[in-house]
C-alpha cells in the first residue's frame, strides 16, 4: 500500500490533515474483509481505482461497525456487500439473515387465509403435534401433504380429512398446522370457522354481495372448514352456499378438509338433515355428504379436552 499511500500524500497541503486520513486509509485497508476483498480483486482495481473508492471502503467499514454494535443504520434488515463494477469499488446492501427468515415468514402467513380464528393458530406446527392416541390422524396429515406437494407437479387429486372428535382434542390445531406445513411448500390455503362463516353470509345477503364471498372461497386451492355441524344452517345456507361450494371443489378436484364435533353419519343424520326450523330433508342432506365423502376421509380423533384440562 506504500505506492498508495504516496498518491493520497499529493492530495493534501496541510500535514495534518494528510496524517489523518493516512490513518484513516490505513485502518479501512486493513479491516480483514477489506483486506480480502482488496486481494480477491486485485488484478480488477487499480491503486487509482482503490484511491477513488475510497470513500466506499470507508462506508462498508462504518457501516459494519455500527451493525456490530446493535446500532440503527439508515438500512434496518440490510447489510452491505462489496462489490467490483467496471474498475469502480461499490457497496451493495443484501438482507441479513434475520431479515431473510422473517420476509418468508410473512410469506408463509401470506399464504394461509384464516377467517375468524384464533391468532396463535398462525403459529402452530405438525412438528410440535401431540401424537399421543392420534397416530392415525396425523399420518394421514403427513401423506395428505406430501400429495398436495405431488399434486402440484403431477395432478393427482388428494384426497382430504375428515377429522372428528370431542372437543378440545386437537382437530383445529392439527389443521392449521396442516396449512402453515403446506405455505412452506409455496401452496396456498383458507381455513375458516364455518359457524362464523355462516353468520357473515347470511348478513352478506342484506348488505352485499355474498357471491363474491363464495367465488373467492370455492376456488381456493386448498379450503379448510373448521367446526362445520356446531350450529343449525338454513337451507339457503346448506344448499346455496356450502352445497355450491363442495360441488365446485369436487368438480374441479380442489383439496378440501373438514373439523367437527360430529362423526359423518352424525353430520348427515343430525346436522344437514334437519334446517333451522326442523324440517327434515334427507335427500338433500344425501346429497351434501355425497360430496364431502368425495372430498374427504373421516378419521376420528381421541383424548382429552386440550383447552380445559382436568
Amino acid at each position: 500500500m506504500d505506492n498508495i499511500s504516496d498518491g493520497l500524500k499529493r492530495r493534501f497541503r496541510d500535514p495534518k490533515m494528510r496524517e489523518q486520513y493516512l490513518k484513516l486509509f490505513d485502518d479501512v485497508v486493513k479491516d480483514p474483509t477489506v483486506a480480502q476483498f482488496l486481494k480477491d480483486n486485485q488484478e480488477r482495481l487499480s491503486k487509482q481505482d482503490i484511491i477513488t473508492g475510497f470513500s466506499k471502503l470507508y462506508e462498508f467499514v462504518n457501516l459494519r461497525k455500527e451493525l456490530a454494535a446493535g446500532k440503527q443504520t439508515f438500512a434496518p434488515g440490510y447489510e452491505p456487500q462489496l462489490i467490483v463494477s467496471n474498475h469502480h469499488i461499490e457497496v451493495v446492501y443484501h438482507p441479513t439473515a434475520k431479515m431473510v427468515e422473517q420476509q418468508q415468514a410473512h410469506q408463509r402467513q401470506k399464504m394461509v387465509g384464516m377467517i375468524n380464528l384464533p391468532k396463535g393458530l398462525r403459529n402452530a406446527r405438525i412438528e410440535d403435534y401431540d401424537i399421543s392416541g392420534r397416530e392415525e390422524p396425523l399420518r394421514a396429515a403427513l401423506t395428505f401433504i406430501d400429495e398436495c406437494i405431488d399434486y402440484q407437479k403431477k395432478g393427482h387429486f388428494p384426497k382430504g380429512l375428515y377429522l372428528s372428535g370431542s372437543l378440545g382434542v386437537g382437530k383445529t390445531y392439527l389443521l392449521a398446522a396442516i396449512a402453515n406445513k403446506l405455505a412452506e411448500n409455496g401452496i396456498q390455503s383458507m381455513m375458516i370457522h364455518f359457524p362464523s362463516f355462516s353468520v357473515e353470509m347470511t348478513g352478506a345477503i342484506q348488505n352485499g354481495n355474498p357471491n363474491q364471498i363464495l367465488n373467492q372461497i370455492k376456488k381456493v386451492p386448498v379450503l379448510m372448514l373448521d367446526d362445520i355441524g356446531a350450529t343449525r344452517l338454513t337451507s339457503w345456507m346448506r344448499d346455496d352456499v356450502l352445497g355450491i361450494i363442495l360441488e365446485y371443489r369436487m368438480q374441479n378436484e380442489l383439496p378440501t378438509l373438514f373439523s367437527s364435533n360430529l362423526s359423518m353419519k352424525d353430520l348427515q343424520e343430525q346436522y344437514l338433515t334437519y334446517n333451522n326450523r326442523g324440517d327434515s330433508e334427507p335427500l338433500k342432506a344425501m346429497r351434501i355428504m355425497e360430496r364431502i365423502k368425495f372430498l374427504a376421509n373421516e378419521y376420528q380423533m381421541i383424548g382429552s379436552n386440550r383447552r380445559n384440562p382436568e
